[in-house]
């Protein structure tokens, strides 16, 4: 594969908060030359079109960017509902929600209409890029890419190495997250990677202590901020992660591991089930 990063052309499936910050991120980046985004509609589509454009003008706002560089960024994005547009694309990124259902079927949909030497990417923050590769016709072309959120702000990119993943396709992926401002790490794919790994058991703990009438959610928060110089406390993050991400990421580490270690709390499985998912439905530990 002979892609030259200065002009890739780059399609990003999802259009969620991951999505659209990557589609931003994507749009910003000089070496980057059109990005086709996929929704599950037109209309998803448009409306993840109509928060990056505010995004960007914020930007403006703040002086951060200009006009002119806005609309060029913006204007390198094309949206569509079709995978059959994607066909032509030097990378793919799949950042749909965190459930290897979902992700199963975007692969394999992906398989049926990219070209033999596109690199295809997951944006998962813990689930087996080697199963998501078995699906497509080219399993060395398949690369874990898991940016953090918000996508254009974090520095990380975890680059994760299936079993099945080239030397090429890694490379590719290393480079390419550099290209994107990112300082990446190369990660031999394993349950939760590294930062989630040691991060969700952490905000699990936390609930746990919360469960517990240990202190509230405020001095929990307050204690690792100052005790342990956390920019953010760890139930303020699982807000801003998303509760049903922080569970799907317990399970998939409880379910490959075996270890009880991983057990996600009651009240984790609790605050799911009552839609108290944190900033994106405006209640989670705290109120937004």
């Amino acid at each position: 594969m002979t892609v030259l990063l200065s002009a890739i052309k780059v399609s990003v499936v999802g259009t969620g908060t991951m999505g659209n910050g990557i589609v931003q991120l994507l749009s910003q980046n000089e070496g980057v030359d059109s990005i086709i985004w996929k929704g599950g509609t037109l209309q998803r589509a448009h409306a993840g079109l109509a928060d990056i454009k505010l995004q960007l003008s914020r930007l403006v706002a703040k002086k951060r960017m200009t006009e002119d560089a806005a609309a060029k960024s913006f204007h390198k994005i094309f949206i569509t509902a079709d995978y059959k547009d994607l066909n032509n694309s030097n990378c793919i990124i799949e950042a749909t929600s965190e459930n290897i259902d979902i992700k199963r079927e975007v692969f394999s949909n992906l398989a049926e209409v990219c070209a033999l030497d596109t690199v295809l990417a997951s944006n998962t923050s813990s689930l087996s890029i080697t199963e998501l590769a078995s699906l497509t016709k080219r399993p060395d072309n398949v690369v874990g890419l898991h940016f953090f959120n918000p996508a254009p702000v974090m520095k990380l990119a975890e680059v994760i190495a299936g079993l099945t993943t080239s030397k090429q396709t890694i490379d590719f992926a290393m480079s390419f997250a550099r290209q994107l401002g990112k300082d990446p790490v190369l990660v031999n794919e394993a349950p939760g990677f590294i930062v989630n790994r040691m991060l969700i058991p952490m905000i699990n703990e936390a609930i746990g202590i919360l469960a517990e009438d240990v202190a509230s959610a405020e001095e929990i928060d307050k204690a690792m901020r100052l005790g342990a110089n956390h920019p953010i406390g760890p139930l303020a993050l699982a807000d801003l992660i998303g509760n049903d991400v922080n569970l799907s990421i317990m399970e998939t580490l409880h379910t490959e591991t075996g270890d009880p270690k991983y057990r996600a709390h009651p009240l984790l499985r609790k605050m799911v089930r009552a839609n108290r998912l944190g900033r994106k439905t405006g209640h989670g530990f705290f109120k937004y």
